[in-house]
């Protein structure tokens, strides 16, 4: 006949936290292993793709491990994946290009009025 088992922890339920591996010990017995829960990992914020270069661990773990290793050294490290990354700041780099051009054209635009203005006006004739 098969061996009965028990929980080994204070749970006595299949819950989604309690989960168990049935291991059988050098002795012929089998035991209860406590089974953590698998960690999905960081994703990006933008498209859901993994974020590469960060451990994926369990929320808890990524407390214990030092902040370097939590994070990946550029701008939106560890929130936002590589290409995410690029398309933002390309993107933040074109608006300003455009801001540039458009005080540019700007410029033109009133250096030209200013230079029509003088020749256009003449002055009131006085009625007498």
């Amino acid at each position: 006949m098969v061996q009965r088992l028990t929980y080994r922890r204070k749970v006595r339920y299949n819950t989604q936290s309690n989960k168990q591996k049935i291991v059988k010990t050098p002795g012929g017995k089998l035991v209860f292993h406590h089974q953590k829960k698998r960690a999905k990992g960081p994703h990006c914020g933008d498209c859901g793709g993994k974020i590469i270069g960060v451990p994926v661990m369990r929320p808890v773990e990524y407390k214990r491990i030092p902040r370097h290793d939590r994070t990946v050294n550029r701008a939106y490290g560890g929130v936002r994946c590589m290409g995410c990354t690029r398309m933002r700041v390309l993107r933040a780099f074109l608006i300003e290009e455009q801001k540039c051009v458009k005080q540019v054209l700007a410029e033109k635009l009133s250096q030209a009025k200013e230079k029509e203005a003088p020749a256009g006006k003449k002055g009131k004739k006085s009625r007498a």
